[in-house]
């Protein structure tokens, strides 16, 4: 196993220094399998593993095969037809009867204890932070009627999280055009373009190869360098990573779609609402 230092000084040779994998292998003495794995390693946590639960509660130990089964199975349950503490302490005395000597208090601490191995997220995150002049972009759905028609419609909305403002636009499809026509309206209304736009994967504007490689349009790498802004897009599937949008998606329809909006001309309301 290597150390951390060598690992450190194997990335350098291949990222700073420029050397190939067999080049590192040769001067490192190690096989390319090894470089290579290094090399490309992105996890770089350490695990540290929880106390194993049969070092505490050891009243517990001859009941404690039950208690943990109980709650493995509860992973497939309902959160709301789970053990409780009690519980899994009536259980247990309707199963051991007199054999059966602990205290609710030690049947609720090891329980409490297993609950929070088995669901608790360890994972680490990084909290968000949104500097001025960063926007965020998403779509919403809502119905309207123009001119006496019912349209299911969508609405863009662009929200900047740092100061919390929030614009929309009304439409009657999600395709880029709509995009770039909401955006173009929203960047005139307010005099400027923001510096960073968040968006999500949208199928509109982002395609992904085989590789897993993310492909921007054409027409949005055009619109995007007409306009002088970067483009961020969030992680598939990680929608909190523009929460703020998020928000204001729920709050333009509340109060700008709610009751359902009716109109001569769609072009009228928009000018309303940005």
């Amino acid at each position: 196993m290597l150390t951390m230092t060598q690992i450190d000084n194997i990335r350098k040779a291949f990222f700073m220094k420029g050397q190939n994998i067999s080049e590192i292998a040769r001067e490192f003495q190690k096989d390319r399998k090894t470089i290579r794995k290094y090399i490309y390693q992105e996890d770089w946590n350490t695990r540290v593993k929880a106390e194993e639960a049969k070092h505490t509660f050891p009243k517990l130990d001859p009941f404690k095969a039950d208690i943990d089964q109980w709650l493995e199975e509860d992973k497939k349950a309902r959160k709301k037809q789970r053990h409780t503490a009690k519980r899994v302490y009536d259980r247990l005395y309707e199963k051991y009867q007199d054999k059966f000597n602990c205290s609710y208090r030690t049947v609720a601490g090891y329980v409490a204890m297993r609950k929070k191995e088995l669901y608790q997220d360890n994972s680490c995150r990084l909290p968000l932070e949104h500097i001025p002049g960063e926007a965020q972009v998403d779509f919403g759905e809502a119905d309207f009627y123009e001119n006496g028609t019912l349209y299911h419609g969508f609405y863009l909305n662009l929200s900047f999280p740092y100061s919390n403002a929030g614009y929309t636009q009304l439409f009657k499809g999600e395709n880029q055009e709509c995009l770039f026509q909401g955006l173009k309206n929203i960047f005139e209304h307010i005099g400027g373009v923001p510096h960073k736009l968040w968006f999500d994967n949208a199928s509109t504007i982002v395609k992904f190869l085989k590789n897993g490689e993310r492909k921007l349009t054409d027409a949005f790498l055009r619109f995007k360098q007409h306009y002088g802004f970067e483009a961020v897009f969030c992680n598939p599937t990680s929608g909190h990573e523009k929460g703020n949008v998020e928000n204001k998606v729920g709050y333009h329809r509340r109060n700008f779609l709610v009751p359902v909006p009716g109109f001569e001309k769609l072009e009228d309301f928009k000018k309303r609402k940005t």
